[in-house]
């Protein structure tokens, strides 16, 4: 007799339970593990006794190894009972589904499932999801690597700690993921973008409520439409709303732009009247306009300020990355005028005014101009964004490059 010191689940489920004089009770048909832990705990293990299952308290079983062979046994037979959603079923919840592997940020499906004994308790370690622990499910692995160990040949495995995934695949079950608990918030936008798009149409769901506004809407930004629009139709309209407040207007124009008529309208009303108006704006734009793909996110000031009022608005306004490319000088009459850089506006002294540093050489386009032509002019003049204006002169808005080439890819896609 060996002491057990870790075991793979598939090895257990199914086995014979005995009692301390080697009476054959039962059969092992799953465990129950209490996920608050920093690892699933074991706390609870199905019997079937008979044509009747039922949880045994896992402080009544032990095993033990013998010949190769592991040996179950109950010293008590006492029912228990477990309830909340960190409780988890390994058979019936974890084993087969997908998860997430943290590190490698891809889909991966769970073939079996490494534990560890200790003296607090026996815990998943890790999970296994290469070859080996699938052919392990169906008793064969060890017959096969007697055969192809002589040719130097190895069985792809794979074992990835408990620490480095993320569970999925419960919303079938009731199983929630946990705001607090989840890796997946972690990741980069785009990794997670990635990943929900390779999970079924419910998972998507369950994987996007998981995520806070915030990250939501990251994540959202990096998906492709079919994507959007499937979260969107799923997502209740005060949460939809919510999401997309934290987006740039051009972007949920386009978002919204896909979906039902009905349903946009409603996401429209429920968001904010400041946010929902910007959206609708841009939306009466005809598709291939500038004005449908500009962002109404920039920042101009007034020719007549000094560097020191505009560094000291730009403080107060924290903006984004790609809204400070290029910053605009609007004249005494609100109209577009020129364009500074961040770089001479640190190096000019407090007090110059914006129009004694700034180029009045604007390279601008009109909202209703195609945007077939944006492409040119980044190209030709070297731009990371461009201004849009009205037919007044007035600012509408900005074109970032980022959003032309994902625009003039997406075309393209769809021409192939």
């Amino acid at each position: 007799m060996a002491t057990v010191l870790t075991f793979y689940l598939s090895r257990v489920i199914g086995y014979k339970v005995y009692s301390e004089s080697k009476k054959v009770l039962g059969r092992l048909m799953d465990f129950v593990v209490d996920i608050s832990f920093e690892r699933p705990k074991i706390v609870a293990a199905l019997v079937k006794f008979g044509n009747q299952s039922i949880l045994i308290d896992y402080a009544n079983i032990r095993m033990e190894k013998v010949r190769g062979k592991y040996l179950i046994i109950c010293h008590h037979i006492e029912e228990t009972y477990v309830t909340g959603e960190n409780m988890l079923y390994l058979k019936k919840h974890v084993l087969d589904k997908q998860i997430v592997d943290i590190d490698g940020k891809k889909i991966v499906r769970v073939n079996d499932l490494r534990l560890c004994i200790l003296a607090s308790g026996t815990f998943v370690i890790a999970v296994d999801v290469g070859t080996e622990g699938l052919l392990r499910r169906l008793s064969v692995a060890k017959p096969i690597k007697k055969v192809i160990n002589p040719f130097g040949l190895s069985m792809p495995s794979r074992l990835i700690l408990w620490d480095d995934v993320e569970r999925i695949s419960f919303q079938q079950e009731g199983i929630k993921l946990s705001k607090t608990q989840t890796k997946l918030s972690t990741l980069h936008p785009s990794d997670l973008a990635d990943i929900i798009e390779d999970l079924d149409r419910n998972n998507q769901v369950a994987l996007f409520a998981s995520l806070d506004d915030e990250k939501a809407a990251d994540v959202l930004e990096e998906l492709e439409s079919d994507a959007q629009v499937n979260l969107m139709e799923s997502l209740s309209v005060e949460r939809a709303a919510d999401v997309l407040e934290k987006m740039p207007a051009d972007e949920v124009a386009d978002i919204l732009d896909d979906l039902d008529e009905g349903k946009a309208e409603e996401i429209l009303t429920e968001m904010d009247k400041e946010a929902s108006e910007e959206v609708r704006e841009l939306m009466e734009y005809p598709e291939n306009t500038v004005g449908s793909l500009m962002t109404t996110d920039h920042i101009s000031f007034r020719e007549d300020m000094t560097i020191n009022e505009t560094l000291s608005e730009l403080r107060d306004l924290k903006p984004e990355s790609d809204t400070i490319y290029y910053l605009y000088v609007l004249d005494a009459s609100g109209k577009l005028s020129a364009t500074v850089s961040l770089r001479d506006i640190v190096v000019s002294p407090p007090e110059t005014k914006l129009n004694e540093i700034s180029n009045k050489n604007v390279i601008k386009v009109l909202d209703t101009d195609k945007i077939d032509s944006l492409a040119e002019i980044i190209s030709k003049y070297n731009l990371l964004a461009i201004p849009v204006v009205n037919k007044f002169n007035e600012m509408e808005g900005m074109v970032i490059i980022d959003d032309i080439v994902f625009t003039l890819l997406k075309a393209r896609r769809r021409k192939g």
